[in-house]
């Protein structure tokens, strides 16, 4: 009676490192409940009399020992006396936990990729037996892809594995048993991980031996030699074995090609585990996939815009984490980029020199914003110098995913369907606005900082606000800074703003009577308000209507590529529920190309929801180059 809890490892190093998974079955379970109830957890496909459990001891200071649970063939063996208590896991002496292993079989299916277009054809798969080597596997492949007058020498077999944080390759070796390598990934590594493991075939080329590295967190603004120069010190890079390619000087990164793998193995290594530093900051090495190009890429199909996945997986919770597995079997691994490691520019110095390709964005409007602010830096160094962008909207808010119709969030769609999206969506184009931010000479101002300001230069998509709507915007941001690790949630999210909102509601700071505007040099009139909000796009506080639908004689219809920005009042907190609630709209101000504001007092702002508290001083905001 009553329920029982259990330690399964998927694989020998999860036993080895101590990873596993709880399963709770009941007390008196037989071996194949406990073996669903494993395949469960674990999220593994296939027939549950496919797999078998080895128990595991877990005796302090005694080597690991298994022996293999004992299976019930048949439901008639099972209802015998004779057989149920051999059937039956769980007796008085329990073991303390299981392994759960897929049974060897003398045959399987496998799936091959190619590493070059196919038309019509993203993989082949034919049954493998004991007699089949890696380099029988690559005759068979080059036979079903119509290379069948190619030599088998001439090519590779690439295993490649893919993480959440990274995609790991290793190169097959030609006379090696590949059925008996795909039981020894299932033994040693996990029945998990061969679902996650891909098999390509790639064509042997004379540059293989030279890998690209993407290092940031180098000083910004240097020439070549003066990278190198920093590069070549102890611990870091072997002289000669290395030169620049590239160079991102704003960001603080260049692109290096080693000549030697195993140089440019040591490097990635050295930097993940001992951090390298460059004046004292510590920097960032990303390995990078190799983009082969026809010959003439200006000869690429007009049809063919290859994909560039990018991916935050700090947004939305543990859904970026998600989408990262799932994109990397959906597309090819090496397509899909995690921006917690080295940011977009990894995956755009990848596609550099591909002629058209598009982008789809995973993550909350910063990170969009994110992307297209590298993008305008780096354009000239792009084949493909405007690339469409689509989004996958993760985390809360998303006005700008809610404009362009892609939703409000994610909510668990097959990763297929959001390609087809992808693929069948209509490009628009988008305004985009560069705020100019001077603290040195306010105009008027009762207060001066002490020290002077550099100006700052913040590029917006969605929207720029002053006062109310940026304090609260500040309140929420300070408030998860103090404790990230509860804000994983949009209900746990819009609670907290919630009670934000109610310790501001009843805060009048006057607005009106501490900041100027002009629009397209004319002198605003302001009314009584707490809070500015300019538009860019017809969405704003999670999908509110701030300007409202009605039409007015002296204002235009809103659009997001109209080249005007909207001026909208708000009276308070109250004012701006009623707005997200859809029982009022904003107070209608001003429409215009150029806008010019002067602050008499330090007072909160937010750009694209991002809130900063801004001393007095001018804001200018002028139009930038459309997206």
């Amino acid at each position: 009676t009553g329920k029982q809890k259990m330690k399964v490892f998927d694989g020998d190093e999860a036993a080895r490192a101590g990873r596993y998974h709880t399963v709770s079955v009941p007390r008196i379970s037989r071996t194949d409940d406990v073996v669903e109830a494993a395949l469960r957890e674990y999220f593994l496909p296939g027939n549950p009399t496919d797999y078998e459990l080895r128990s595991l001891s877990l005796a302090p200071k005694r080597a690991v020992s298994m022996a293999t649970v004992t299976w019930a063939t048949t439901r008639a063996q099972r209802a015998t006396p004779e057989t149920s208590s051999l059937s039956r896991v769980f007796r008085d002496t329990l073991p303390e936990a299981y392994v759960i292993r897929a049974k060897r079989s003398s045959s399987e299916v496998v799936k091959i990729y190619a590493d070059w277009l196919c038309k019509g054809v993203a993989y082949v798969s034919f049954r493998i037996d004991e007699s089949h080597t890696v380099r029988s596997v690559i005759t068979e492949v080059l036979l079903l892809l119509g290379r069948k007058n190619e030599s088998p020498d001439d090519y590779r077999l690439t295993e490649v594995m893919m993480h959440c944080r990274e995609v790991q390759r290793r190169v097959l070796v030609m006379e090696q048993s590949m059925l008996d390598h795909l039981h020894e990934i299932r033994k040693q590594l996990s029945v998990q991980r061969i679902n996650l493991t891909r098999f390509y075939i790639t064509a042997k080329l004379d540059g293989d031996g030279n890998t690209q590295l993407l290092v940031g967190g180098l000083p910004p603004g240097l020439a070549a030699p003066d990278y190198l120069s920093l590069l070549h010190q102890p611990g870091s890079y072997k002289q000669n074995t290395a030169t620049i390619t590239q160079i991102y000087s704003k960001q603080g990164a260049v692109a290096l090609e080693v000549s030697s793998c195993a140089e440019a193995e040591r490097l990635f290594r050295l930097a993940n585990d001992s951090k390298i530093t460059v004046d004292d900051k510590i920097i960032s090495i990303n390995l990078l996939p190799t983009l082969i190009l026809h010959p003439q890429p200006e000869q690429m199909p007009r049809s063919c815009h290859p994909l560039l996945v990018l991916i935050n997986p700090r947004s939305g919770g543990m859904q970026g984490r998600e989408l990262l597995h799932s994109f990397r079997k959906a597309v090819n691994p090496h397509q899909v980029f995690d921006l917690a490691c080295g940011g977009p520019l990894p995956g755009l110095h990848v596609f550099r020199e591909v002629p058209r390709f598009r982008l789809l964005v995973c993550g909350g409007d910063g990170t969009v914003g994110w992307v297209l602010s590298l993008l305008e830096d780096i354009k000239l160094k792009l084949a493909c110098t405007q690339p469409p962008v689509a989004i996958l909207p993760l985390g809360t808010g998303n006005d700008l995913a809610r404009v362009l119709r892609w939703g409000p969030g994610y909510s668990g769609e097959d990763p297929l369907s959001v390609l087809i999206n992808v693929d069948e969506a209509q490009e628009v184009k988008m305004d985009r606005w560069t705020i100019l931010l001077d603290a040195n000479e306010p105009e008027c101002a009762q207060e001066r900082t002490s020290m002077p300001r550099p100006y700052q230069i913040v590029q917006m998509n969605n929207y720029f606000g002053i006062g109310v709507d940026a304090d609260l915007s500040l309140g929420f941001h300070n408030a998860r800074e103090e404790d990230p690790g509860k804000f994983n949630s949009r209900l746990h999210n819009k609670s907290v703003y919630v009670k934000v909102g109610l310790q501001k509601i009843t805060h009048n700071r006057n607005l009106h009577r501490d900041i100027k505007v002009q629009v397209d040099n004319v002198d605003i009139d302001l009314p009584s308000v707490e809070g500015l909000i300019f538009l860019n796009i017809p969405s704003w506080g999670s999908g509110a209507d701030l300007w409202g639908s009605d039409s007015e004689g002296k204002f235009s219809k809103p659009c997001m590529h109209d080249g005007l920005l909207e001026v909208v009042g708000v009276t308070g907190v109250m004012h701006m529920g009623q707005v997200q609630g859809g029982l009022r709209s904003g107070i209608r101000i001003a429409q215009g190309q150029f806008i010019r504001v002067v602050l008499q007092r330090e007072t909160p702002i937010q750009v694209d929801g991002e809130p900063w508290l801004q001393p007095p001083g001018n804001i200018i905001v002028s139009a930038g180059p459309q997206v």
